[in-house]
């Protein structure tokens, strides 16, 4: 058990963390004290068709206490940072825990979001096409320059839609975001709380994880998922997804499939602790592992 003494009983409380840190029971805890609801903040806990690969919440944990925004999304839909900030907002007027991984999500609930209109079909279409063939760096070369240069390069999704952005609305994703208003949530209303484990130990409790989901049924979720699998679908970059499913398409062998997914889960964890550490320096670091 965590020690939440010290943890605010009347603040919205923002619980952030990278993947496999125990964010999902400590908030658990948290809402059980308070009479909270549970608030998912990742961007692939939405998607109906990964309870187990996902680290979604159990139904038996969802019967215990109030949860909101989990499993709410079909898996061929779309769901942006956008979106999430709408369906966010009205669940503010009650106690809440919000926990989860997405940063941007994060960022968007304390630091505000521009509102930029929807991507034209068309530009989205052009721009899956044109990575499918060559990757992002032919898109990351016609950003404009302010956006270049704030960028997270390394972030394919980032840059796919700048240049959506971009084509669409002919105005760069930075100016767009130089005007974007006040947040829903400032972070001096919030306790907002991250969670910043060693790395070898979350390097080994990711691995013992995903063993876990091996047992609790994600290679039954892979095949479920496989007649319809698209990969460049915002759904499928849940991590394990493509790696079981190309051992399902007799790719690769299960435990070669399984030390992918380890792999991509520690690089992913990675990229979180360094937006963490570079956008949520005014968060409170909590102890865990």
């Amino acid at each position: 058990m965590n020690d939440i003494r010290g943890i605010s009983r009347e603040a919205p409380v923002l619980l952030a963390g990278p993947t496999a840190s125990g964010k999902s029971a400590l908030a658990m805890e948290i809402a059980a004290r308070d009479g909270r609801m549970i608030v998912n903040a990742d961007a692939l806990q939405v998607y109906d068709g990964w309870r187990v690969l996902t680290a979604r919440p159990t139904p038996e944990e969802e019967a215990t206490l109030p949860h909101a925004l989990y499993g709410h999304v079909g898996r061929a839909e779309s769901y942006s940072t956008g979106r999430w900030l709408r369906e966010v907002v009205p669940l503010l007027a009650r106690p809440v825990v919000i926990v989860g991984g997405t940063g941007l999500n994060f960022t968007a609930l304390t630091k505000g979001l521009a509102d930029i209109p929807p991507i034209a079909p068309a530009v989205r279409a052009k721009a899956d096409a044109r990575v499918a063939a060559e990757g992002f760096a032919g898109l990351l070369a016609e950003l404009d320059a302010a956006t270049a240069a704030r960028i997270d390069r390394q972030n394919g999704a980032r840059i796919q839609r700048a240049w959506e952005v971009l084509r669409s609305t002919g105005r760069g994703l930075a100016a767009w975001q130089d005007e974007t208003p006040a947040p829903a949530l400032p972070i001096d209303r919030a306790e907002a709380l991250v969670l910043r484990p060693e790395v070898g130990w979350l390097d080994a409790r990711i691995a013992r994880r995903f063993a876990a989901m091996l047992a609790a049924g994600a290679l039954e979720e892979a095949r479920a998922a496989l007649p319809d699998w698209q990969p460049r679908l915002p759904s499928s970059r849940a991590i394990g997804a493509p790696e079981l499913i190309g051992y399902l398409q007799g790719k690769t062998t299960l435990s070669e499939a399984t030390e992918a997914a380890i792999l991509a889960s520690r690089r992913y964890a990675k990229r979180q602790r360094t937006w963490f550490r570079s956008r949520m320096g005014d968060w409170r670091s909590f102890p865990c592992g």
